[in-house]
């Protein structure tokens, strides 16, 4: 999948001095999620897959992004850098339920 496909391009680009990376985004506050996120259950449900406790913000991600382009990360390249609050760490979202 993109995992592939950015550590493919990242080694392929790499001595040309290009960065190539992908961010892992995990439960998200955005008006594909609003309906869900609206109904208290199943914020909940999802909230309590989250190690760190709440649904992100758009701006958390952007953050992620602006610092992966930035220069403090010139020497990053070919990663999935997850910002899903620990999401992905939990046995749940492991064994499939996330």
């Amino acid at each position: 999948g993109i995992k592939l496909m950015t550590e493919t391009l990242a080694l392929e680009y790499a001595p040309k001095g290009i960065r190539v990376n992908n961010i892992g985004p995990g439960a998200i506050n955005t008006p594909i999620n609003a309906e869900k996120f609206a109904d208290p259950e199943q914020r909940a449900d999802v909230e309590s897959m989250i190690p760190m406790g709440y649904i992100g913000e758009p701006e958390e991600i952007a953050a992620v992004a602006a610092w992966l382009a930035s220069s403090e990360a010139s020497y990053v390249t070919g990663i999935t850098l997850f910002a899903d609050g620990g999401m992905t760490q939990y046995p749940s979202f492991q064994a499939g339920r996330g």
